[in-house]
Protein backbone atom coordinates (compact mmCIF):
# COMPACT_ATOMS: atom_id res chain seq x y z
CA UNK A 1 0.00 0.00 0.00
CA UNK A 2 1.10 3.52 -0.74
CA UNK A 3 0.86 6.93 0.93
CA UNK A 4 0.45 9.64 -1.73
CA UNK A 5 -0.58 13.55 -1.46
CA UNK A 6 -3.02 15.37 -3.62
CA UNK A 7 -4.51 18.99 -3.30
CA UNK A 8 -7.79 18.94 -1.87
CA UNK A 9 -9.24 21.04 -4.74
CA UNK A 10 -8.12 18.24 -7.36
CA UNK A 11 -11.02 15.69 -8.03
CA UNK A 12 -11.29 12.75 -5.32
CA UNK A 13 -11.56 8.78 -6.96
CA UNK A 14 -11.77 5.63 -5.59
CA UNK A 15 -7.49 5.45 -6.18
CA UNK A 16 -7.66 7.78 -3.41
CA UNK A 17 -8.41 4.89 -0.61
CA UNK A 18 -8.80 6.86 2.87
CA UNK A 19 -8.65 10.91 2.32
CA UNK A 20 -7.37 12.58 5.40
CA UNK A 21 -7.20 16.75 5.11
CA UNK A 22 -3.78 17.47 6.54
CA UNK A 23 -4.20 21.38 6.58
CA UNK A 24 -5.28 23.33 10.07
CA UNK A 25 -7.42 25.33 8.29
CA UNK A 26 -10.45 24.50 5.95
CA UNK A 27 -10.07 25.04 2.25
CA UNK A 28 -11.68 28.45 1.15
CA UNK A 29 -14.24 27.88 -1.05
CA UNK A 30 -14.82 23.87 -0.71
CA UNK A 31 -18.01 22.26 1.19
CA UNK A 32 -17.45 19.36 3.11
CA UNK A 33 -19.47 17.33 1.24
CA UNK A 34 -17.50 18.50 -2.54
CA UNK A 35 -14.20 17.48 0.16
CA UNK A 36 -15.14 13.84 0.29
CA UNK A 37 -13.46 13.42 3.76
CA UNK A 38 -12.60 10.56 5.61
CA UNK A 39 -10.72 12.57 8.32
CA UNK A 40 -9.55 15.69 9.27
CA UNK A 41 -6.15 15.60 11.17
CA UNK A 42 -5.94 19.54 11.50
CA UNK A 43 -3.47 18.21 14.45
CA UNK A 44 -1.06 17.03 12.50
CA UNK A 45 -0.16 20.26 10.42
CA UNK A 46 2.22 22.94 11.17
CA UNK A 47 1.17 25.03 13.95
CA UNK A 48 -0.36 28.26 13.16
CA UNK A 49 2.82 30.05 14.03
CA UNK A 50 4.89 28.29 11.75
CA UNK A 51 2.41 27.97 8.46
CA UNK A 52 2.14 32.25 8.66
CA UNK A 53 5.87 31.88 8.97
CA UNK A 54 6.85 30.25 6.12
CA UNK A 55 3.86 31.14 3.83
CA UNK A 56 6.01 35.37 5.07
CA UNK A 57 8.83 33.78 2.56
CA UNK A 58 8.44 30.59 1.40
CA UNK A 59 12.34 30.90 0.27
CA UNK A 60 12.89 28.77 3.58
CA UNK A 61 11.65 25.90 2.45
CA UNK A 62 15.11 24.09 4.36
CA UNK A 63 14.66 26.09 7.74
CA UNK A 64 10.21 25.25 7.23
CA UNK A 65 10.87 21.58 7.12
CA UNK A 66 13.15 21.25 10.58
CA UNK A 67 11.33 23.36 12.01
CA UNK A 68 7.96 21.41 10.96
CA UNK A 69 9.66 17.92 11.76
CA UNK A 70 10.51 19.25 15.11
CA UNK A 71 6.70 20.37 15.82
CA UNK A 72 6.08 16.31 14.85
CA UNK A 73 7.93 15.00 17.15
CA UNK A 74 5.45 15.72 19.58
CA UNK A 75 3.20 14.19 17.53
CA UNK A 76 3.90 10.48 17.96
CA UNK A 77 0.05 9.12 18.55
CA UNK A 78 -1.26 10.79 15.06
CA UNK A 79 1.65 10.04 13.16
CA UNK A 80 1.39 6.28 14.01
CA UNK A 81 -2.58 6.37 13.69
CA UNK A 82 -1.78 7.43 9.98
CA UNK A 83 0.67 5.46 9.70
CA UNK A 84 -1.57 2.33 10.61
CA UNK A 85 -3.99 3.56 8.31
CA UNK A 86 -1.58 3.36 6.00
CA UNK A 87 -0.52 -0.10 6.24
CA UNK A 88 -4.07 -1.48 5.92
CA UNK A 89 -4.94 0.54 2.61
CA UNK A 90 -4.57 3.41 0.52
CA UNK A 91 -3.51 7.03 2.16
CA UNK A 92 -4.34 10.03 0.77
CA UNK A 93 -2.89 13.17 2.07
CA UNK A 94 -4.79 16.18 1.10
CA UNK A 95 -3.26 20.08 1.20
CA UNK A 96 -4.80 23.53 -0.26
CA UNK A 97 -1.63 25.19 -0.67
CA UNK A 98 -0.83 25.97 -4.27
CA UNK A 99 2.90 24.95 -3.75
CA UNK A 100 2.62 21.46 -5.36
CA UNK A 101 6.58 20.73 -4.31
CA UNK A 102 7.22 22.59 -1.37
CA UNK A 103 4.17 22.15 1.05
CA UNK A 104 3.83 20.08 4.62
CA UNK A 105 1.75 17.51 3.14
CA UNK A 106 5.43 16.45 1.59
CA UNK A 107 6.90 16.15 4.62
CA UNK A 108 4.13 14.37 6.08
CA UNK A 109 4.13 11.63 3.66
CA UNK A 110 8.23 11.52 3.83
CA UNK A 111 8.10 10.54 7.19
CA UNK A 112 4.69 8.26 7.10
CA UNK A 113 6.73 6.24 4.56
CA UNK A 114 9.77 6.36 7.09
CA UNK A 115 7.65 5.17 9.72
CA UNK A 116 5.71 2.63 7.87
CA UNK A 117 8.84 1.05 6.62
CA UNK A 118 10.82 0.89 10.16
Amino acid sequence: MTIKIKRIYDEPGPEDGYRVLVDRLWPRGLTKEKAHLDEWAKEIAPSNELRKWFHADRTKWSEFKRKYLAELKARQEQLNHLALLSRKGQLTLLYSSVETERNHAVILADLLVKLKSG
